[in-house]
């Protein structure tokens, strides 16, 4: 998720903002509370319907396995068990986003920064929704601070995304293996994998794991606080990277934009949208005052530790599907 900061959001002065420009900032200059709460009701809505057929999936895999062609039918997602676990669902994501969120709020204000309530965004992807952001309205210009709120959001919300995952995983099913034509398969973060070791049988050859809803919460909260913490621009792990190395965070930016194109071509083709998005949104973090200013021991271990989440939770296939040099064989057929 983004987060504005400062005036490296807004048109210099005397140049004229474009009408989508005027109309958001418009949106965001004043506190609408309604606003909020009726995008938060709107994405618990959309993270409960796309909730029913994960839920129904993971009910009924026992007839869906043997029978790939049974679909998850209305007579499925009526089913009361369909109906909790899907609330579930939504209920878990929920609220690792809006921890998250709330971390960065919070955090704003206690250091006395002006900021919007979160903003999610329903849509009807594969998790139900496309996140949620803040806005920032007083410029950051101390490092210490800068720090502070860009490391509050991945902490919050990676400290209740474990526990959803791990007692996700402890009611998950281990399956026959579902054709893989026929099913989504997802990639494991290392957190998963760990976890997986004392949670859950070894799934062994011919196997799969089939999470429950809540670890498919939990699953998505890991994956959204690595993307968050990826050191590029504006991104969390951008404020974190540039005020823990300061002006060195451009070439660890540059080198990061790189890789999403490595990871594009190796792993999963769904990284270039991310490579033409950070482009978009500004690679290198805007400058502070104080950039030269030490971080201090305290913050610098909490650096560490953000490192540390993020290679426990980076996946380099969220969900295995063809790749671009496999795209290119094929077009090439």
């Amino acid at each position: 998720m983004r987060e504005g900061f400062g005036p490296e959001e807004r048109p210099l002065s005397g140049a004229p903002a474009s009408g989508r420009r005027r109309w958001t900032a418009g949106l965001l200059a004043k506190d609408r509370p309604w606003l909020n709460g009726a995008l938060f009701v709107l994405t618990l809505g959309s993270a409960y319907v796309v909730g029913l057929s994960w839920s129904a999936s993971y009910l009924f895999v026992d007839r869906i396995a043997p029978d790939p062609a049974l679909r998850a039918g209305g007579w499925m997602l009526r089913d009361p068990r369909v109906i909790g676990l899907s609330a579930a669902y939504a209920a878990a994501l929920m609220a690792i986003l809006l921890a998250h969120e709330l971390g960065h709020y919070w955090t704003c204000r206690r250091n006395g920064l002006s900021a919007t309530l979160p903003f999610f965004i329903p849509a009807p992807t594969l998790i139900g929704t496309l996140g949620a952001f803040i806005k920032i309205r007083t410029p950051i210009s101390r490092k210490r601070v800068l720090f502070d709120v860009g490391i509050a959001g991945p902490l919050a919300g990676f400290a209740l995304a474990v526990p959803a995952l791990a007692a996700g995983l402890a009611w998950s099913k281990v399956v026959p293996s579902l054709p893989r034509e026929e099913s989504i398969l997802f990639g494991e973060p290392l957190l998963l994998k760990l976890l997986s070791a004392f949670l859950v049988e070894n799934p062994g050859p011919g196997h799969d794991l089939v999470l429950h809803p809540v670890a498919f919460a939990g699953w998505v909260g890991v994956l959204i606080t690595a993307l968050n913490l990826f050191p590029v621009g504006q991104l969390d792990g951008g404020h974190i990277a540039y005020a823990a190395l300061g002006p060195k965070s451009r070439p660890l930016a540059r080198f990061v934009l790189i890789l999403f194109l490595i990871l594009a071509a190796v792993f999963w083709a769904g990284w270039l949208i991310w490579f033409f998005l950070l482009l978009l949104l500004r690679v290198d973090h805007p400058r502070i005052a104080d950039e030269e200013a030490p971080l201090g021991r305290g913050r610098t271990a909490l650096a560490w530790a953000a490192f540390l989440i993020f290679v426990l939770s980076f996946i380099p296939a969220p969900v295995k599907a063809y790749n671009l040099l496999e795209l290119i064989r094929m077009l090439g057929r």
